[in-house]
């Protein structure tokens, strides 16, 4: 939404030069060239020049011509021009923004001013394009020609086309749970090194499992340049058993490995599989990247996700676009192939409830807005009266509707303890690309809310289901949701939904299988709050999610975890306490590996960023080998090895990352850690199977130590054990899971009432 519309063709013009396209994240000199249109520019005036918010651009400087970003900008008539760029001093969505403002002087109509962006003249390698693909990356020109801060964008603005780079990486996914006998698929994409699917592989690739038998599976096949995906459909295991399929090239290197897959005994064809869900995130219309159709393109054939929704803004949100999205959801959902959901993020200040997702069963549905803040289309603003100015407000207009809600952080977090509908708001989410956040459901257990735990992007990269921070301030990959039904389709989506039957992932697909045991009849209540005549059935074994009435003072939990990558530990919780963690190893088993994990954040809001730049130095011992785990953005990372030190580039917000240190000797000498929110030295033999906590203060900000295997290989852990109940209250079971590659899992709570 422009400041102004005020004769924008009399404002000038912009063109770009060289035009792309540019692949992501490489290093380019463009030249930017503004002419003065009919009214000149004033003195002291100034234009804007204004990319995505989501951007990772640059970022432009002026002060050091041989470092990356490096910018100049000339006049032509040799006025003095002030420059700033800008992170957020620009109307949204084009929050970054490059001020040149014309000072001591004027431009004539027809004068230019010149913006060298990664000008090499003098030893830069330039300025880094957006590490991630899109088809019109915008640099928005926006003209105050008369000087009063009122700016009019120009009609056209200079677009150039980012493109993926070469494959690096390979990923090959398969459903995590089938029935034996039914037809699935092997979906395989190649990534280049910002995590961006590629087109640019030719590669012979050739297939194995280990496991049970996948039947139709060929010996191998060419992943073609030009195609984002290779799939090989039509796959089946005969009976019950899991199965890992293999990817190697033809000189017999592995490329990757798919997560796993469980063929389970079904003969009704009622039992409960898994299907993999995005139902976070946004497009270019209101503070995303590419078009709502490119958005769910992308999640369904590059991500290779069951189950999508779009969730931008409420208050970008125009009449138009919201009919558009509810055409493209109807006409993408397939039932049994993609469940595609309409709805929208509410979007209201976290003071009067924060940000909460509204997901609907069927289109046609009233769209009802925290605010008609960027809305200034008037046919819009006279449904002002449909708005829901506060979550109080908003649970009040959804009432009796077909739809199921979420509450989420991102920039503005959902305050669940202001308000909550145990009727509609049936989850928090747990992780996101804008980090990990435990805390919420910490909130929702502290005032006995009974709500599912999910995972999302919540991007804005065009991404969905694949999300990547890349070099932004962003923290985290995006998470995925898990969900439990019996069919690919929005009546048994909705379901699973309500009642809260799957579990949350930080972006891996591991199979994750959780069950209650009561001694007696448990009355299950399929509908939230229980006790108003809802409806409910009987059982003894109860699945995540589930409410249940028991009478009994304990019951008896089973849980099996199967991997994407070996596991770490298991922590069975009873709300908020960790009442076990399972390790598939013992300190017998522990050697030279030494794990410093870095974690939390400064606080709940938008500047949660904790930076954790530091360096660790040992004596007496000696570091053989440092790999770091959880670091999205390549600038970042290990900066430094030798055998006495590291040094390192780090952030989180909420989420954990870290480094493995592999030392000459498992029990010799001192490490000394220096980082702005934790220093200190210890001993190498203090250091064993249990975390050592060293507090950072902040949000659950911290470091830890503790050791792991030299190579840790078990990727199943199956743990049965008695849970007693609570005194009083609800008693809320679940289970979190985190591999020695980083990514974590959640599942959702049994709820236990006595």
């Amino acid at each position: 939404m422009p400041y102004s519309d005020y004769r924008p063709e009399l404002m000038g013009s912009a063109t770009l030069e060289p035009r792309g396209p540019f692949e992501a994240g490489s290093y380019q000199s463009l030249t930017l060239t503004y002419t003065a249109g009919r009214f000149g520019v004033d003195d002291t005036g100034s234009i804007k020049i204004g990319l995505r918010f989501a951007t990772d651009f640059g970022p432009v400087q002026f002060d050091d011509p041989k470092a990356p970003g490096y910018t100049t900008v000339e006049a032509s008539n040799g006025a003095t021009l002030e420059c700033r760029w800008e992170f957020k001093r620009n109307i949204r969505p084009w929050s970054r923004s490059l001020y040149i403002g014309v000072m001591k002087h004027f431009l004539k109509p027809g004068d230019t001013i010149t913006i060298r962006f990664g000008d090499t003249r003098q030893g830069s390698p330039g300025i880094r394009m957006q590490t991630y693909c899109e088809k019109e990356f915008e640099f928005r020109v926006l003209v105050d020609a008369i000087a009063t801060y009122d700016y009019v964008a120009l009609p056209e603005s200079p677009k150039v086309e980012i493109a993926p780079g070469p494959g690096v990486t390979w990923q090959a996914a398969l459903p995590t749970m089938v029935r034996a006998g039914a037809p699935f698929a092997l979906k395989i994409r190649s990534t280049d090194k910002w995590g961006n699917p590629s087109d640019k592989t030719d590669q012979e690739l050739f297939f194995g499992t280990e496991g049970a038998a996948i039947a139709g599976l060929p010996s191998g096949g060419d992943a073609k340049s030009g195609s984002f995906a290779m799939v090989a459909d039509g796959l089946t295991i005969a009976g019950p058993g899991d199965s890992v399929i293999i990817v190697k090239d033809e000189a017999g290197r592995e490329l990757t490995r798919s997560n796993p897959i469980r063929a389970i005994a079904d003969e009704t064809g009622e039992g409960q599989v898994h299907f993999w869900g995005d139902t976070h995130g946004q497009s270019n219309e209101t503070l995303g990247t590419n078009t709502a159709r490119d958005y769910f393109v992308y999640g369904r054939d590059k991500a290779f996700l069951d189950v999508m929704a779009h969730q931008g803004n409420d208050f970008q949100i125009t009449g138009s676009f919201w009919r558009h999205l509810n055409e493209l959801t109807a006409e993408f959902d397939k039932p049994g192939e993609f469940v595609c959901i309409p709805g929208y993020e509410w979007s209201a200040n976290t003071a009067v409830g924060g940000d909460r997702n509204v997901h609907y069963r069927h289109e046609g549905e009233t769209i009802h807005r925290s605010s008609h803040a960027q809305i200034a289309d008037p046919t819009d603003i006279v449904d002002e009266e449909s708005d829901a100015h506060d979550a109080h407000a908003l649970f009040e207009k959804l009432k009796g509707k077909d739809c199921v809600m979420a509450a989420h952080v991102g920039g503005r977090y959902a305050d669940i303890t202001f308000a909550h509908d145990e009727a509609l708001e049936a989850a928090v989410e747990v992780h996101s690309c804008w980090g990990t956040f435990e805390w919420i459901v910490w909130d929702a257990f502290e005032k006995g809310y009974r709500v599912g735990i999910v995972g999302n992007s919540d991007g804005h990269k065009g991404r969905p289901g694949a999300d990547f921070p890349g070099a932004s301030f962003f923290g985290s990959q995006g998470g995925l949701t898990c969900f439990i039904a019996p069919r690919l389709d929005r009546d048994a989506i909705f379901d699973a939904m309500r009642r809260r039957h799957h579990f949350a992932t930080t972006g891996n697909r591991m199979l994750l299988d959780l069950a209650v045991t009561c001694p007696s009849d448990a009355t299950v209540f399929l509908e939230n709050p229980p006790g108003h005549g809802g409806r409910t059935e009987t059982a003894r074994r109860l699945m995540m999610g589930d409410v249940a009435r028991v009478d009994c003072d304990a019951v008896s939990l089973d849980v099996e975890v199967v991997g994407s990558a070996p596991i770490e530990r298991l922590d069975i919780l009873r709300g908020r306490e960790v009442l076990e963690t399972i390790r598939p190893f013992a300190a017998p088993d522990l050697g030279r590996r030494v794990r410093m994990t870095m974690e939390g954040a400064e606080y709940r809001g938008r500047a949660r960023t904790t930076t954790w730049d530091g360096s660790l130095r040992v004596s007496g011992n000696r570091i053989e080998r440092a790999e770091m785990f959880n670091n999205w953005n390549l600038d970042r990372g290990i900066q430094s090895v030798s055998a006495d030190g590291v040094s390192w580039k780090a952030v989180t917000t909420g989420n954990t990352c870290g480094i493995d240190f592999l030392l000459g000797d498992a029990a010799g000498g001192e490490l000394a850690i220096e980082t702005k929110h934790v220093s200190t030295k210890l001993a190498v033999d203090d250091i064993g199977l249990d975390d050592m906590v060293l507090d950072g203060g902040g949000l659950e900000r911290m470091i830890k130590f503790y050791r792991l295997p030299d190579a840790p290989d078990v990727t199943r852990i199956t743990h049965s054990m008695e849970i007693p109940l609570l005194d009083t209250g609800d008693t809320p079971v679940f289970v979190r899971v985190i591999q020695a590659d980083g990514h974590k899992a959640w599942s959702s709570p049994v709820y236990l009432l006595r």
